[in-house]
């Protein structure tokens, strides 16, 4: 065939082929399907991965939350095993593969438990696509202590709670509240309490007698005993030298020696006893009547027991709640202001230096089953209510209280019909903080659920 008309027929089949259309379709969908396959397996495996992803980051959590318990009393060793033992019991997947998990616990800054966990799944239609499985992970941290705790107790050591078994309750239910604060603490430190019983007056310790910060000058005037003495002068009359002698005699009071005081404690002068301000021991030396900022010896026969300041020593608070009579009459505001001074440091009280990794939360829980009764300048409720809260204008020791940072509690024992105290839903920081109790076991379920309250665990992320 002449050379010609071969290229003739070539360029005649090439050009037939370009204007061919029949065959574009079957081929542009064949080549389409590749990646529809591929999105399409990619949608299913990710799917699956996912949801082991979601059961593997509920399984961390889980086990973060249950190794916080006991994590501060294990070695790594032991607190890797708990987490792979609470880990597998949670994780149920077995399409999961090459599963791990590590744990780490930390008490810098507060205590906390981090659990990582990681594994692959295997991908089904993916796989003709060159990938043959998806790395999943997660991690849980459980955080606690990065709150410490300051509780003060102001407890109503009062006559009137001998009545309706009161007493015997606030026992049952203080102690089993130092119970769960001491369980809420992982380390010394974490919790700290102080406990104030309060009457009329409250207990400082009588071997502070020689302390520099206590005004003895009302205690003077009624502690001590009468002198008297003889004074005699001799004249000598006439020429004869008659000898006259006249004697007359004089009394002078002499105060007890200090040693013999009973350790209690009366409201300081206003404005004082409404404040944290520190006693200045030259303020001894004023005349009577200039406010002093030291605390007034009293020999109050009906002086409650000695409080403690901040303390984690629990067999020594405890053994103080057992101590605890019901006696005297009715002074909240000095319970009060005392709680507060154990939180900041006062007197013979001193509290912990801070330290700034973590944040604290100052309470105090005041419970009292009574109304206002006798302080030291009155004896009669309103004006001693109005020294713990003006409810005018929202001055007084509850409201310096508050300004300060103190989340306040206040519990009224209401077992005999009484009103219900206005003065005590003020003091407290807000409504859910005040509780009115009318039975005598209520104090025990109200500090349970206070301290539940106040001793929570958290997931933190």
């Amino acid at each position: 065939m002449p050379t010609k008309t071969l290229y003739a027929r070539l360029r005649q089949t090439l050009r037939n082929f370009r204007a061919a259309r029949g065959g574009n379709v079957a081929i542009t969908f064949a080549l389409a399907t590749l990646p529809i396959i591929g999105a399409v397996g990619a949608a299913v495996d990710y799917s699956r991965a996912n949801a082991v992803k979601a059961a593997m980051q509920a399984s961390l959590d889980s086990t973060a939350l249950m190794l916080a318990k006991n994590a501060a009393t294990l070695t790594d060793s032991q607190l890797q095993t708990a987490a792979n033992s609470y880990f597998a019991a949670l994780f149920n997947r077995p399409e999961a593969t090459n599963v791990s998990i590590s744990t780490t616990y930390t008490s810098v800054g507060g205590s906390q438990v981090v659990v990582n966990g990681s594994a692959q799944v295997p991908t089904t239609i993916m796989g003709v696509m060159g990938y043959h499985q998806i790395t999943v992970g997660g991690s849980s941290t459980a955080k606690w202590g990065s709150s410490r705790l300051r509780v003060a107790l102001v407890l109503d050591n009062t006559g009137s709670m001998s009545s309706a078994g009161k007493m015997t309750a606030l026992k049952t239910a203080t102690k089993n509240l130092l119970a769960q604060l001491k369980s809420a603490a992982s380390a010394n430190g974490d919790v700290y309490v102080s406990i104030i019983p309060f009457n009329k007056d409250v207990n400082v310790g009588s071997s502070n007698y020689a302390a520099n910060w206590i005004d003895w000058s009302d205690w003077n005037d009624d502690n001590g005993y009468d002198v008297s003495s003889w004074t005699c002068t001799t004249t000598t009359t006439g020429k004869h030298g008659k000898t006259t002698k006249k004697c007359s005699t004089s009394t002078t009071w002499v105060p007890a020696n200090h040693n013999t005081w009973n350790g209690c404690i009366t409201d300081r002068d206003r404005d004082y006893d409404q404040n944290v301000t520190a006693p200045n021991p030259a303020d001894a030396s004023l005349p009577p009547g200039q406010a002093s900022t030291l605390y007034p010896a009293e020999q109050y026969d009906s002086c409650p027991v000695q409080m403690k300041g901040l303390s984690y020593d629990w067999t020594t608070m405890n053994n103080l709640v057992d101590a605890m009579q019901p006696n005297g009459y009715t002074n909240q505001p000095i319970g009060l202001v005392w709680g507060w001074l154990s939180l900041v440091g006062g007197g013979p009280l001193t509290a912990p230096a801070k330290d700034p990794n973590y944040k604290y939360n100052d309470i105090i829980i005041l419970l009292s089953d009574g109304l206002n009764t006798e302080d030291r300048w009155y004896h009669a409720q309103t004006p001693i209510d109005d020294r713990m809260y003006q409810t005018g204008n929202g001055t007084g020791t509850c409201a310096n209280i508050k300004a300060a940072g103190i989340t306040i509690y206040t519990i009224q024992v209401n077992t005999d019909g009484a009103a219900t105290s206005t003065l005590l839903q003020n003091c407290a920081s807000n409504p859910d903080k005040f509780f009115l109790l009318t039975s005598a076991t209520a104090i025990v379920t109200t500090f349970n659920t206070i301290g539940t309250n106040l001793s929570k665990l958290y997931v933190a992320k």
